[in-house]
């Protein structure tokens, strides 16, 4: 059967996104207009930042037009200027701390005008490109900043809930709270228990209408519901007072001592900035979420949003804002509104002007204590349970409640140097903390050193070494990252006298990229254990054994003789009709977690690895995007040829089979071997089925997080599932699937597909059957793959397509279209169509993108004549 590319004329829109194969898809032209999602993010985004910019103005005692105009400000600068389009960014409540300390000391201009010097020290942290660095503060340290400044916020504005005034420290704050419980103001209390209730209730409204109305954001609904109540029940309290713009306080000259100033200065440029670029990151994690908007907007400039933010804190302070910074609440609720661009922000910043400008009255109904509810809400939201819970995982929950204390007790400067004193204390504790331990096995001595190897660990460590008799044999395991010169030497020395009194050493590292202290390790040190030294700092813990992988790609190979060869990519004429049969490979995954690559081989089936996807019907190889695919590289796929004839030199032969078996009883076996053991006496109870092309790249066990027991695994070339009776013969893929259903009883059947199928890409460039063409077992096991390609060119069927963008060409849409055909072609199996009948299977189809590392799941079928539709898997967050 002739392959071609479908076209429908019946579709113009599909039309669009057809091209050549492996060509790029058509770029498309900007657009100039706003557009409608933009419109829609900055109507929400303004409904939230309006009442809050109000509270934090008068949380910090400031002049309440203040927060407008650093909403304003920080919306229409930043959104033009900044890195992040993303991101939102107006007064923060980081800030408010900060800016009350300095408004009591200097006044409100001169506070101005220290706001315009963090501008300009921003600036010219921009200009250096320093933002980067900025990250390497301890989020321990960032997030007990945090949490000290929202413990801040939430005592001295539970004065004014309870219709009181809140005093400049947080001691004075507690030492007066009993006094103002004693003497509470029903009304003010009323109106702010209404507002607390309004602002966590109204997220949690369930069902339909519960959906409909959360749109509506809850800070607004929260302030617009007490002031309505408190105007109907005509409440006497102190409401927003917005005096005239022409009477508005700018900056001024400072005034002050100079010391003063400059640590009022630092202080506003660290906050403004870590909180800044640290709201960067985060709203480029909420970007990833959603991947047909991540190549649109692209990561963070940080060195151009510290620009931004310096421009807009000059901005603000020489107009009379408070000083601005990124907004945690604002950025998410602009990503999850739907914003696609900086264009969102930046209309939300002139929408705050429109508000300021026309709609004084209304915002003059807003009742003090409503504002303070709703900041004191957000104080207590910036001391996060979730944040506690990872210090504490990470063991640096000394260094977060030091910076938390430090805050609330003597102010955010002393606070965050406290928390750096405690951070550099803990690390050096790390570095210092090193276990050296010696035993004896079976006339072995075995030294184990946890930790770093420092010259602080050398007398331990030759205390050890000196247990160990002479002419004994000795093994030495580093677990650790760093070994400095001091401990290299004192290592080296006393291998090397142990050698020359008849003794043996063996000195291995756990994992690869133990770091010396000289360019080589010493005589005899592999971290392998097996005479041969790994790519130094290789980035692919856990995935060491990998033997294919390319953190540093070889530039030759060296020849029995010792003499260096060039490296060598062979490629494979008939390879893949020699080695590739319809025979699928049914077998239970043994893959532990974390050292899979010693599962799935490619090499243990033959060439069938090889299958990978822009082999030309010569069988010339063309780079595809993984560069590997097509080609066998001298010591991965040869290596089972070179085992069996043992006769080329050049090529590793059972070496490394050998050294990656050693790796495994060493490191792996150890840690797996109950858990195996287990699975031999109850046997295997896999809960699902997993049929997936033979390709080398593609790794099952590594790709769905999976260990020994957990997955039945069937791999031929294609995944291709042979309708029932058409088997010619072979019925390995039927007996599988059988065995599965009826005997393992498996819960789940995944079909899988990947990017640059090889069996994909010959079905497309397949010459028509004839009596003359060569009928070999590739080409025989590929007829089962033509009713997929029948399935893409019939215009009556609808297309199967990746959520968010359309694919890149006719191989991927192949790629697609035969993991819904195969589906199809599980359910005429009998015990596939009995358990589904049943209710106790159910069938997923799965594409995986090699060249992105990603993950896409067929949706669930919608209506008829609808296309189907692989959704985005996206990153879950684990850290709770």
């Amino acid at each position: 059967m002739s392959a071609f590319v479908p076209t429908r004329t019946d579709e113009p829109s599909r039309e669009k996104h057809l091209h050549e194969p492996h060509s790029p898809p058509p770029t498309r032209r900007p657009r100039r207009r706003i557009a409608g999602a933009d419109v829609s993010a900055s109507i929400a985004v303004f409904l939230i930042a309006l009442p809050l910019s109000l509270g934090i103005a008068l949380a910090t005692g400031a002049p309440l037009q203040a927060g407008l105009v650093a909403a304003a400000v920080g919306g229409i600068v930043v959104g033009y200027l900044g890195g992040t389009p993303l991101q939102v960014s107006g007064p923060a409540a980081g800030l408010t701390v900060v800016t009350a300390e300095l408004i009591q000391r200097y006044g409100w201009r001169t506070t101005c005008a220290i706001t315009v010097l963090a501008g300009l020290a921003q600036l010219g942290l921009g200009f250096v490109r320093v933002a980067r660095s900025a990250l390497a503060v301890s989020p321990a340290i960032v997030h007990g900043m945090l949490a000290g400044i929202g413990v801040t916020i939430a005592v001295a504005q539970l004065h004014i809930v309870l219709g009181g005034t809140p005093h400049s420290s947080v001691l004075d704050n507690m030492r007066e709270l009993p006094a103002q419980l004693a003497g509470v103001h029903a009304a003010a209390l009323s109106v702010s228990a209404l507002t607390l209730v309004l602002l966590l209730a109204w997220p949690r409204i369930p069902g339909r209408t519960g959906g409909l109305l959360r749109k509506v954001p809850a800070p607004l609904v929260a302030v617009a519901g007490a002031s309505t109540t408190a105007s109907f029940a005509g409440l006497s309290l102190p409401k927003v007072d917005l005096p005239s713009w022409s009477s508005h306080a700018l900056a001024a000259l400072p005034e002050g001592p100079v010391l003063g100033l400059v640590a009022a200065v630092l202080t506003i440029t660290l906050v403004c900035s870590v909180q800044s670029l640290l709201g960067a990151v985060a709203v480029d994690k909420l970007v990833a979420t959603r991947p047909e908007l991540s190549a649109r907007v692209g990561r963070s400039d940080l060195d151009r949003e510290l620009l931004g933010q310096g421009a807009a804190n000059v901005v603000s302070g020489a107009l009379g804002g408070l000083p601005i910074a990124g907004v945690a609440v604002r950025s998410s609720a602009n990503v999850q509104a739907g914003a696609v661009s900086r264009n969102s922000t930046m209309l939300h910043g002139v929408l705050v002007v429109v508000a300021a400008l026309l709609m004084v009255p209304i915002l003059e109904l807003i009742p003090l204590a409503s504002l303070a509810a709703l900041v004191m809400a957000v104080g207590i939201q910036m001391v996060s349970l979730h944040h506690i819970r990872t210090v504490t995982r990470h063991r640096e929950v000394l260094v977060y409640a030091i910076t938390t204390l430090g805050v609330v007790f003597f102010g955010v400067l002393e606070g965050v140097a406290l928390g750096i004193a405690m951070a550099v204390a803990v690390a050096l504790h790390r570095l210092t903390r090193t276990r050296i331990t010696h035993d004896e096995k079976e006339g072995v001595h075995h030294v184990h050193v946890r930790g770093q190897l420092t010259f602080l660990a050398v007398p331990r460590l030759s205390r050890a070494l000196h247990l160990v008799p002479q002419g004994a044999q000795a093994v030495v395991e580093l677990d650790g990252s760093f070994m400095d010169h001091a401990a290299y030497e004192s290592l080296q020395d006393w291998q090397n006298t142990h050698t020359a009194h008849g003794g043996a050493v063996e000195l291995i590292g756990r994992r690869s990229g133990v770091r010396i202290g000289e360019p080589t390790g010493p005589v005899g040190l592999h971290l392998d254990g097996t005479g041969t030294t790994e790519s130094a700092g290789c980035r692919c813990h856990p995935w060491t054994a990998w033997r294919n992988h390319q953190c540093e790609i070889p530039e030759s190979v060296t020849s029995r003789d010792g003499e260096p060869g060039q490296a060598q990519t062979i490629a494979t004429d008939d390879s893949d009709e020699a080695g590739a049969s319809s025979n699928a490979g049914a077998s239970g995954n043994t893959g532990a977690p974390g050292h899979t690559g010693a599962t799935d081989d490619p090499d243990t089936v033959g060439g069938v690895g090889r299958t990978g996807g822009t082999e030309s019907p010569t069988g010339s190889a063309r780079p595809d995007e993984s560069g590997v695919d097509g080609a066998v590289r001298v010591g991965a796929g040869s290596e089972v040829r070179g085992m069996a004839g043992g006769t080329d030199g050049s090529r590793p032969s059972g070496r490394q089979l050998a050294r990656g078996i050693s790796a495994f009883q060493r490191n792996t076996a150890p840690l797996v071997r109950g858990e195996l053991a287990r699975l031999a006496r109850e046997g295997q109870q896999p809960s699902q089925l997993f049929l997936t092309c033979a390709d080398s790249r593609v790794v099952t066990s590594m790709i769905t997080s999976s260990g020994p027991g957990d997955l039945f695994v069937v791999r031929n070339v294609g995944n291709l599932v042979p309708l029932p009776g058409q088997e010619s013969g072979d019925d390995s893929v039927a007996a599988a699937i059988e065995y599965a259903v009826d005997v393992l009883e498996v819960r789940s059947v995944t079909v899988c597909g990947h990017s640059g199928c090889g069996a994909m890409q010959a079905l497309l460039n397949a010459e028509p059957d004839g009596p003359r063409a060569p009928q070999t077992p590739l080409r025989r096991w590929l007829r089962h793959g033509l009713p997929s390609l029948e399935r893409m060119s019939d215009e009556d069927r609808p297309w199967a397509r990746l959520a968010g963008r359309a694919p890149a060409d006719a191989v991927e849409q192949l790629c697609l279209t035969n993991v819904v055909q195969q589906l199809e072609h599980l359910r005429a199996h009998e015990s596939v169509a009995r358990a589904l009948r049943e209710g106790a299977l159910e069938l997923h189809g799965m594409y995986f993108h090699v060249g992105e590392a990603q993950a896409y799941l067929l949706a669930e079928e919608g209506e008829e004549g609808t296309d189907d539709v692989f959704d985005h898997v996206g990153v879950a967050d684990l850290s709770a």
